[in-house]
């Protein structure tokens, strides 16, 4: 079923804006799940930066394959890039160029928030979750990329929660009044911004100039954290630093060090806090 909202997308305003970014851009009200739709587009002839947003999600897919709460009224949306010269095992490494662009975004708002590894942004002092990413390789000759976020702009009502237990929250509950369609040309706009260079710098983040930025807005950094979802092993320490590929580097209690490229993270509380 497709809902209607009071502050519907504007795909005019939107292609007017990003057209000469994203060269085929396309905006729904409703859809299962933008990733999935383009994941059938990359097969085809989809350009580079293939652009779908969506108002609604039917059947919004999260990390490890979990249904992703995307409520009428919020905004999701999946890019498809064909970054050639970035060799397969730095793609994951898009996920801190997304983070990167949320977190500005959002932040330009007015809204306190911090990146939460590998694929969440907290926002406000509870550190609610507000978006989350999700980077899906897609195995077409030339190798692509699909960078899907999804992003809480209204009101969520009874209180939810996020995988992992995460309390969430959207923009509007932290007095952001901007359009979606405006909030999604911030956005977008960061991204190109910060995808370029990426590219550029064949997905090294050092090169690329945002390493130091996203350790900076990385919450997970300095936390005494517990990792799951890597086989069937749980592992514990503290989260020491991110690499350029993205990678997390976990440091055990006896000192060793061990780099992540995926996992879920459950931030523990020390007796400091």
């Amino acid at each position: 079923m497709v809902h209607e909202t009071s502050d519907p997308l504007d795909a005019g305003a939107l292609r007017a804006r990003l057209a000469p970014v994203y060269p085929r851009l396309d905006v729904v009200r409703s859809t299962g799940s933008t990733n999935a739709d383009l994941r059938d587009a990359a097969s085809g002839d989809a350009p580079d930066r293939t652009l779908l947003i969506a108002g609604e999600q039917t059947a919004g897919v999260g990390r490890r394959s979990r249904g992703w709460m995307s409520p009428a009224g919020g905004l999701y949306l999946s890019v498809l890039l064909r970054p050639s010269d970035v060799p397969a095992a730095q793609l994951g490494s898009v996920a801190v160029i997304a983070g990167l662009a949320l977190l500005r975004t959002v932040r330009a708002l007015g809204v306190d928030a911090v990146l939460k590894w590998p694929n969440d942004l907290l926002a406000g002092t509870a550190r609610a979750k507000c978006a989350g990413i999700l980077c899906e390789a897609v195995p077409t000759p030339e190798m692509s990329v699909i960078v899907g976020i999804g992003l809480n702009t209204a009101p969520l009502g009874a209180a939810v929660a996020g995988p992992g237990g995460l309390p969430a929250t959207s923009l509007a509950e932290h007095g952001v009044t901007a359009s979606r369609t405006e909030i999604a040309a911030e956005l977008l706009t960061a991204f190109a911004g910060l995808e370029a260079p990426w590219r550029a710098a064949r997905g090294d983040l050092a090169a690329g100039g945002v390493l130091a930025s996203y350790r900076d807005a990385c919450d997970t950094i300095g936390r005494d954290i517990r990792i799951e979802g890597v086989g069937e092993t749980v592992y514990h320490g503290r989260a020491v630093d991110v690499d350029t590929s993205g990678s997390l580097i976990l440091q055990s209690s006896d000192g060793r060090r061990q780099a992540f490229s995926a996992g879920d993270v459950v931030h523990l509380r020390s007796t400091m806090e």
